[in-house]
């Protein structure tokens, strides 16, 4: 056994307690766990994405409450907290398409996936995913 081999630590398992804190993801994990938290959120805003298109489609009176929503607000629900639901599901939406997107094409061409793939490919997602969103939310929030 070589003298490096003596050195480094051996990890069976993560003990949550003591592990976790310094336990550092790659990209590609973050990635993974985000498109499945992704996945989720717009599962649980379907019925927000439900209403959604149901009120801006009906009628001119019920176009006129959508956007009525997302300028005043609901009841209690003021107007930027729906702003802000739908920034999430538009996000959401993004990054998982672009992470679809990403594992679609690690499943094609499956000879050419390495680690630094997964890791440039996971940082591609991000950026992607993230800017969209910004210039998406820019516009939402009318910033132009």
């Amino acid at each position: 056994m070589t003298e490096l081999a003596k050195k480094r630590p051996e990890f069976r398992n993560i003990n949550a307690f003591k592990d976790l804190t310094t336990y550092r993801m790659t990209p590609a994990a973050w990635v993974s766990i985000l498109h499945r938290a992704s996945g989720l959120i717009m599962f649980l805003l379907l019925p927000f994405i439900i209403w959604m298109f149901d009120t801006s489609v009906s009628s001119e009176i019920s176009f006129a409450k959508f956007t009525a929503a997302f300028n005043i607000g609901i009841g209690f629900v003021p107007g930027w907290f729906i702003k802000l639901v739908a920034l999430a599901l538009i996000w959401s939406y993004l990054h998982h398409f672009t992470a679809g997107v990403r594992h679609l094409w690690m499943d094609v061409s499956h000879s050419a996936v390495n680690k630094q793939f997964g890791k440039s490919s996971a940082l591609t997602v991000f950026v992607i995913s993230i800017a969209l969103a910004l210039v998406l939310g820019a516009k939402l929030f009318g910033l132009y």
